[in-house]
């Protein structure tokens, strides 16, 4: 249903079951999957590509123009996985010449206010608290929780499985399966809840706390932690994956509680 008091751009593209409520704006070259729903005074730019099932609420602009100087006016999109529900005043930019698009994933939810910039790639089950903002060419993995008020500098990445608590400021990469908190941002244990939530057996997530033992609390600087993980702990894809992590890391990674 596509009300009388909506504009919706010829050229855009509206798949079955697809309900656009009055005063939203929907401009061209824009592809809308089936059963989305959009709501009131929302408005969706040039190069959206948004997939089935969402919800788009008040005021969010999806596709806007990146908010930064380098953009020349390139033909880029802003990418909305399904099942993603986008809540009053979400922004979300679309790419620069960077990296073409900016992602963000299925099954998320992005909080009243929040904001995600250009060339931004947001994984799978990740929730932005309100008011929460992440800078250009952020990288988010899978199921990561950004509590509200927190901001993301520009280039850096979240590990998944990680929750970074209210009003943080993240200036370097955090690996996966932790919480952080506190400023300037530090390591504050697992997210035990949350693993054990997505189905982590206890043995696993012991395996995991090994690690960060190694890296965080037994004295040794991160090149030594990673030589002894790999030395003495048993290879495991979520070994491998904190030690690609952490080598791949190019702002480094937060610290441990002072």
């Amino acid at each position: 249903m596509i009300s009388n008091l909506a504009f919706v751009h010829p050229d855009a593209r509206l798949e079955e079951n697809v309900t656009v409520e009055p005063f939203t704006y929907i401009s061209g070259n824009v592809v809308i999957g089936e059963g989305t729903w959009i709501g009131p005074h929302a408005t969706i730019l040039e190069g959206a590509r948004i997939g089935k099932n969402c919800k788009i609420f008040s005021g969010a602009v999806i596709s806007g123009i990146p908010q930064d100087q380098k953009f020349r006016g390139e033909e880029t999109t802003a990418e909305i996985g399904d099942n993603t529900s986008i809540r009053e005043g979400v922004t979300i930019n679309r790419g620069t010449s960077a990296a073409g698009r900016t992602i963000v994933g299925n099954n998320c939810l992005l909080m009243a206010l929040s904001h995600i910039a250009h060339d931004c790639r947001v994984g799978n089950n990740c929730i932005l608290g309100n008011v929460a903002g992440l800078a250009g060419e952020v990288k988010i993995d899978d199921y990561v929780n950004i509590s509200g008020g927190t901001f993301v500098h520009q280039f850096s990445r979240i590990g998944s499985h990680v929750i970074i608590g209210p009003i943080c400021k993240v200036r370097q990469d955090v690996p996966p399966f932790i919480k952080a908190e506190r400023d300037p941002l530090s390591y504050m244990g697992l997210n035990v809840i949350g693993l054990s939530r997505r189905g982590f057996e206890k043995e696993r997530i012991d395996e995991i706390h090994k690690i960060y033992r190694a890296i965080y609390q037994n004295g040794m600087n991160v090149s030594q932690a990673l030589g002894y993980i790999e030395k003495e702990i048993a290879y495991s894809p979520d070994r491998d994956y904190i030690l690609e992590f952490i080598r791949k890391s190019e702002r480094g990674i937060i610290r441990g509680p002072r």
